[in-house]
């Protein structure tokens, strides 16, 4: 294995095949990371922008040229001194007859091979809400048309393969109630389904690497690509969602060996620590969350929270936020998931001989699944809960009494999990500890943090909007902390997934040691010529979005704030959403920041200039430091030379070396290149050198040191200078 010195991630679609990638890979090298970090290779379904909707595990994309394409992109990689990491989906495949294994299971039902690779309840049959009107009315409407020599049925936009024997005679109706499956409409029928899927994303299907034949069947290929040394390191895409990530991670090293390092995509919530698995660590989002609020300005933050709570009205804190979009998201999104959670618990406690009211057990598990305070815990019919799973539980008990949830019903559903009877109460078990994840994720990451919107820098992927500045007392002691278990962890700035990119962030952050300027814009964005403008609420998260990402020389700076507002007011759910789109007043909202924009190239104002030149050297503190803590930094494509982009899909446009760059661009790109080079020369101070911080004032002072030889980063916190870096 390469020794670990900084990874570049690449996400690949879009324009960026296998061949495209080897063209790339001379300013990749150049940059002196030692590796290429891929998004997806897995053949997707058609059309994929991402990857991770993988309909053949077993293959790798035609789409980006195959095997071979891939051999060769590993080999060139081989030859400029880059290993391969992979980025591997163990959670779910697409739901979609492009899904080989899928499409035999769809036919053939539960006497199909391929039937327990996927998280379905055989029991009944597979709800396919795919059909965009009411089937029967589809059916009225001769919409459906039975194909006797494919054995298929068709629709506009759609097919699916009939059971052998089933298509013969008889009226349409009558053919597809003889199906493995049911075809029901995508929106009214949401609330009930028979698959474990991801989050709410009803066409990406569960899959059961539990199981070890599923595991083989997963993992044969990246684990052959490891073996004839064509990857070199693994990331694990939302661990979390598997039924057992413990075991599905021994498994993996037992395949891979001790030299293969593998990280986990795992979001620690607070000061939660990782169970002891058999990886390098998670891929960084929570070294991500350490800077910012490190660099986060307490006073300014505050005064920032009271002209948010001044000018839009808000009220109560992020908790209580995060409260009410998980009773929303569970009577919406996560409904069948609720709905699925109360057949299981009654099913368990009938095992242990028990019966609770139906509407006390349900809400019972809504005000659990409300208060409870991570992803997941991580309890298994083999080892039982830990003495952290228990505290976990009891705390979520705790918090669910006191909203007024059944005392019995909570009693009970406590014991199930602490103490669960037979599969079917570990079944339970398993399902609880999935759900939760996703009720966070689609309540807090799609919800809540478009809703609390006091400073855009704190609502981020592994980070929580109402989380304290970081002293730097206390960011040794996480550095002294991930040093001792995590040293070799991701340190990421950006990502695909987070909700801004890094050099956007550190704008949002400069907005903390700069109110005043923030209450300038905020004066000067009540003077411009818009006719209907947004509430207050809207506006301010306007004003937030276009500082992040103001570069006046962009000519698509209108049309990208235009798209990533559509998205996130639906997201937040107050004006409009996905299902029942409000266009007036995503209108009014995108009028108000063309409007702002327009201003703003007109005659860009003093206060904007000084938050941008401010977040400039915030970027560079938070680009040394990501480079000199414990852990290896990760760059996402595009953002060595500056990127301000907005969540996905902004964030995730091909790369282009031959782009111009700014000043501020360049200056980045040296100080990383510097910084590179400083890990290549001294790898062993980064890798097991002690981590100590001191602060005075403004200034501080990060050393990393190991028999002799030291380096020092000096930041101003305040982003009042650019960071330097002394050798010694």
């Amino acid at each position: 294995m390469k020794p670990l010195v900084a990874s570049y991630r690449l996400q690949l679609r879009q324009g960026v095949d296998f061949d495209r990638a080897v063209e790339l890979l001379p300013y990749i090298a150049g940059l002196g990371v030692s590796h290429l970090y891929l998004s997806p290779i897995f053949t997707a379904e058609s059309g994929s922008t991402h990857g991770y909707d993988v309909a053949n595990p077993a293959e790798i994309d035609p789409v980006l040229g195959g095997r071979a394409g891939y051999e060769r992109l590993a080999a060139a990689a081989k030859a400029r001194g880059l290993g391969i990491i992979l980025d591997l989906v163990p959670n779910h495949t697409v739901l979609s007859v492009e899904n080989p294994w899928l499409l035999d299971a769809l036919t053939h039902g539960a006497e199909s091979r391929y039937a327990r690779h996927f998280d379905i309840d055989w029991d009944s049959r597979l709800i396919l809400p795919l059909l965009p009107e009411p089937r029967d009315d589809m059916i009225a409407a001769g919409a459906f048309e039975i194909d006797r020599e494919t054995q298929r049925v068709t629709w506009e936009g759609g097919w699916l393969p009939l059971a052998p024997g089933t298509a013969e005679e008889g009226g349409v109706a009558e053919i597809l109630d003889r199906q493995h499956w049911h075809l029901r409409h995508w929106v009214r029928e949401r609330r009930r389904l028979s698959h474990r899927r991801f989050f709410n994303i009803t066409s990406l299907i569960g899959m059961r690497v539990e199981e070890r034949a599923v595991f083989d069947a997963m993992m044969a290929l990246p684990l052959e690509l490891v073996r004839a040394g064509l990857a070199e390191g693994l990331r694990i895409d939302h661990v979390d969602g598997l039924a057992d990530p413990a075991g599905y991670l021994d498994w993996l090293r037992e395949e891979v060996g001790p030299d293969v390092p593998v990280w986990v995509e795992k979001i620690l919530t607070g000061d939660e620590d990782m169970p002891d698995w058999p990886v390098e660590g998670t891929t960084g989002y929570e070294a991500n969350d350490r800077i910012t609020r490190l660099l986060l300005d307490e006073g300014g933050m505050d005064r920032l929270d009271a002209m948010w709570r001044g000018v839009t009205g808000a009220r109560g804190d992020y908790e209580a936020a995060c409260r009410a979009a998980r009773h929303q998201i569970l009577s919406g999104d996560l409904a069948a998931e609720l709905r699925e959670m109360l057949r299981r618990a009654e099913a368990a406690l009938a095992e242990a001989g028990q019966q609770l009211p139906e509407e006390s057990l349900r809400e019972a598990l809504r005000e659990m699944l409300v208060a409870f305070p991570r992803y997941r815990s991580y309890i298994t019919a083999e080892d039982g809960p830990s003495a952290e799973d228990r505290a976990l539980i009891d705390e979520t008990i705790a918090i669910a009494a006191v909203a007024g949830a059944d005392s019995a019903a909570l009693e009970a559903l406590r014991d199930v999990l602490l103490s669960p009877q037979g599969e079917v109460g570990a079944a339970f078990v398993v399902r609880f500890q999935q759900v939760t994840g996703a009720v966070v994720a689609k309540a807090q990451e799609d919800t809540a943090f478009y809703r609390h919107t006091r400073c855009l820098a704190e609502a981020e992927v592994g980070s929580e909007p109402d989380a304290e500045p970081l002293s730097g007392e206390n960011f040794e002691d996480w550095c002294t902390a991930r040093l001792a278990r995590w040293p070799c962890a991701m340190s990421l700035g950006s990502s695909h997934d987070t909700k801004r990119a890094e050099d956007a962030r550190a704008r949002l952050i400069a907005m903390t040691h700069l109110p005043a300027e923030v209450a300038e814009l905020w004066v000067h964005a009540h003077t411009l010529d818009a006719p209907e403008p947004p509430d207050e609420s809207t506006r301010w998260y306007i004003l937030q979005s276009a500082v992040a990402f103001w570069e006046p020389e962009r000519a698509d700076l209108e049309a990208r704030l235009s798209a990533h507002l559509e998205k996130a007011l639906r997201e937040a759910k107050e004006l409009t959403d996905w299902h029942e789109p409000d266009e007036e007043a995503e209108g009014r909202a995108k009028a108000f920041a063309e409007a702002l924009l327009g201003a703003w190239r007109a005659a860009p104002p003093a206060a904007l200039e000084a938050l941008v030149a401010r977040g400039e050297m915030l970027s560079l503190s938070q680009l040394a430091l990501r480079f000199l803590i414990p852990g290896l930094p990760d760059i996402y494509q595009g953002s060595e030379t500056g990127t301000f982009a907005l969540t996905d899909p902004d964030n995730r446009a091909p790369l282009d070396p031959e782009a111009p760059v700014s000043p501020f661009g360049a200056r980045k790109l040296t100080l990383l290149k510097e910084l590179i080079d400083l890990r290549r020369a001294r790898p062993e101070l980064f890798a097991t050198g002690e981590c100590r911080v001191t602060e005075e004032g403004e200034r501080l002072t990060l050393i990393r040191a190991q028999d002799g030889a030291e380096v020092a980063l000096h930041v101003a916190t305040d982003g009042s200078a650019a960071p330097e870096i002394i050798r010694s």
